[in-house]
């Protein structure tokens, strides 16, 4: 699989990683055994980048993560992991001992050192305007407790904001062919200042993969279920924001332009990587064969025109007027 520079981190990862919100909570039970499996097949199909949170699952997918790598010490993988959602979203958290308390957590769930990369986890919006914030993360690094710094946003504006900072690492960003609003701006800022992107919800929490009717059901600890409203976190996490009968029309409608070599979510993830500046994509997986599928978007050739062109005129159409502006 291709490989490219995660930005200013300097490190070559997979365009095609892993996340890993599946395999701590939130998207029905996956068991210990279950997702090492998923670990492994997406290593074994050259997946070398690994997203975590220490919410996911409260610390269960970081410490899942720490312990395929105590099993398997000379696989090269990086494991990037993000704070600051354990706690109330009160801006006056974001502190360095706070930041110190967090990445021990992490350290420890991890069973690594330092940590490779560290995302602050969509943060209220002024955090990321908030010079002490930067100061405190910049410390970290100097102290070698991480490696690296960078944020996960919800909005451009945020993304942007992160960018402007001189150590801002990477950006973590959805983007998927029902969230086209990164390519405006962020993904070209990104390019100029050096910045990985790191691009989430690729198939749009499912949609994109084609498999869905109206009458899908999901289980109640799935937040495809209890988060449609956005009571639990930002909607826009949730199908990407949009509403999900008419995201399985389109998605429907989408498929219909699949080239006959790929499943609608392997044209989906190929179309994230394939956007210029995206330094990796991060389709999660709760299977083995999810996670392999997933990786073999990473090996195809460039999608065909009529794919791209019905990408941009569904997004028209069904979607820009609702959520271009939101997010």
């Amino acid at each position: 699989m291709e490989q490219r520079t995660l930005g200013r981190t300097g490190r070559s990862v997979s365009i095609v990683g892993l996340g890993t919100w599946q395999l701590g909570a939130d998207w029905g039970d996956v068991s210990e055994g279950d997702a090492l499996a998923v670990l492994d097949a997406s290593v074994e199909a050259g997946v070398t980048f690994f997203d975590t949170a220490d919410v996911y699952g409260d610390g269960r997918s970081e410490t899942v993560i720490g312990r395929f790598l105590a099993a398997n010490p000379n696989t090269d993988v990086t494991v990037a992991t993000k704070m600051g959602r354990r706690e109330a979203q009160d801006p006056a958290n974001f502190t360095l001992a706070k930041f110190r308390e967090w990445t021990d957590r992490s350290r420890t769930n991890l069973g690594v050192d330092q940590l490779d990369l560290v995302q602050l986890h969509c943060p209220p919006s002024v955090v990321l305007s908030t010079d002490a914030v930067y100061d405190a993360l910049d410390t970290l690094v100097a102290d070698g407790v991480i490696a690296n710094y960078g944020v996960s946003v919800e909005t451009t504006a945020e993304a942007l904001a992160a960018i402007a900072r001189p150590g801002t690492a990477s950006v973590q960003i959805i983007l998927n062919a029902f969230r086209l609003k990164p390519l405006d701006e962020v993904l070209p800022a990104a390019r100029e200042a050096g910045v990985g992107i790191i691009a989430r919800v690729p198939l749009a929490s499912g949609l994109l993969s084609g498999r869905y009717t109206t009458e899908t059901e999901f289980a109640a600890d799935d937040h495809r279920t209890f988060n449609r409203d956005g009571s639990a976190f930002d909607v826009g996490e949730t199908f990407s924001g949009v509403d999900f009968a008419t995201g399985v029309r389109a998605a429907t409608e989408l498929s219909g332009f699949v080239p006959e070599e790929l499943t609608p979510a392997q044209a989906a993830i190929a179309w994230v990587t394939q956007q210029d500046g995206v330094s990796t994509v991060i389709p999660g997986a709760r299977s083995i064969a999810q996670a392999k599928a997933n990786a073999m978007a990473g090996t195809t050739g460039p999608l065909p025109q009529e794919y791209l062109d019905a990408v941009r005129s569904i997004y028209d159409a069904d979607f820009r007027a609702a959520i271009h502006e939101r997010w």
